[in-house]
Parts: structure tokens; sequence; C-alpha cells
């Protein structure tokens, strides 16, 4: 039990005001910057990601090594070096980038290379006897993809890219290291004006574990849809 000169200590008054005017500007931070970096680098990342696994599973060579490079060196590296470069390294050849945009370039290549691998997996999984049934039926190579293929794939895929979504959404945190104002980027600076690091980290932590918890519920419901869908 807490005695009532524990809520009349000024430091725990100084605490709770801290906790209390930080928690606006860290959920401004987390809207405006760290979601909405997370959706467009993930849209984008999916795209990427899409049109890689295709590359990946062609059979022309120049596309498939292209593709399987590119996995390569962003799976091969840590992305907040992948950060850096971007956005320190490339104003030395004449590439000046605002933070944003270099966030949302490091971040979708990431979601391109690794989603790739989840959607080609997907993509290996169907049987071959579904190509060749929609092969027989007189479908061409993007039909039978985009009819019978892609639709099998998408419910064997979803689960793990919405673990890349929520993993994504946490891994935002990386961008404050290149200025981007994001949540924890806006932690870093309350902390530098109020010397309450454990503080802010942990109510940081608490509100990156709220989102997840929901975007784990949203993941949830979007994986029982994909299965009313197949089982149809």
């Amino acid at each position: 039990m807490f005695s009532t000169n524990f809520f009349a200590d000024p430091q725990t008054n100084r605490l709770v005001d801290i906790a209390t005017s930080s928690f606006l500007p860290l959920l401004k931070g987390a809207f405006t910057f760290t979601i909405s970096l997370s959706l467009i680098s993930f849209a984008i990342g999916l795209v990427l990601a899409i049109f890689t696994a295709l590359a990946r599973t062609s059979t022309i060579k120049p596309l498939n090594w292209i593709a399987r490079i590119y996995v390569s060196i962003i799976r091969g590296t840590p992305l907040l070096v992948q950060l850096f470069i971007i956005f320190f390294g490339l104003p030395k050849i004449g590439v000046t980038l605002d933070p944003f945009p270099s966030a949302v370039i490091g971040f979708s290549l990431s979601v391109g290379a690794y989603g790739s691998e989840v959607i080609r997996a997907a993509i290996l999984s169907v049987p071959k006897g579904q190509w060749e049934a929609a092969y027989s039926m007189g479908m061409t190579y993007r039909q039978a993809l985009v009819r019978v293929i892609i639709p099998q794939a998408a419910r064997v895929s979803v689960p793990p890219l919405a673990n890349s979504f929520i993993s994504l959404v946490k891994d935002t945190s990386l961008a404050a290291v290149i200025l981007v104002p994001e949540m924890f980027r806006k932690a870093q600076e309350i902390v530098a004006a109020t010397y309450e690091p454990l503080l802010l980290y942990i109510e940081v932590a608490i509100i990156y574990w709220v989102i997840s918890t929901f975007l784990s519920f949203l993941q949830g419901k979007l994986e029982q849809r994909f299965d009313r869908y197949v089982a149809k």
C-alpha cells in the first residue's frame, strides 16, 4: 500500500506531470509519423515484394539474378546501416533527401526484400496441379496467376506479412537516428529537456505495445476473413 505522502512527494508529482504532459506529443508523433511511415513504407514495399517474388520465380535469368542480388543485399546488411547510407551517404554523390523520404525508401526496400521471400514461398506452396488446371482451361500465365494462384497464396502469406507490418511499426523507431520526428524521436527530445529517460522510454514502450496489440487483433480478424473466403 502507498502512503498518502507518496502522492504528495514533489518528485512524484514532477514525474506524473512529465508523463501526462508528454503523452499527447508522443501520441502525435505516433500517428503523424510512426503510423504514416509504416503504412506508406509497407504499401510501397508490398508492391516491390510482389514484383521481386515474381522475378525470383521467373525463368528469365537476368530478372532472377537482379532480384536475388537485391534480396541478398537488403537481408545481409543492417537496416540502420541502410538508413545511414541513404540519408548521410547519398549527399556525398549529390543526392540529398529529407528525413521522411529517406526513411520511406529505407523501410520500403526492407519490406520489399523480406516480403518477397514470404510471397515467393506462398506462390511455390500452391500445388503445380493448380497451374496445370488453369492452363487446361485456356488461361494464360497472367490469368492463371491472378485468378488461381495469387488468391491461394494470399491466404498463406497473410500471417507472416501481417507480422512483418507489426515489426515495421516498431522498427520505425530507427528513423529517429535520421531525424524523423516520430514517436521515439519525440521521446528523445523530451528526455533531453527533463532528464527522465526511464519514465519516457517506458511510456513509449507502453504506447508501442498498445499499438502492436491492436494490430495483432486486426491480424486475427483478417485471418478469419480469409479462412471464410477459402472455405467458400
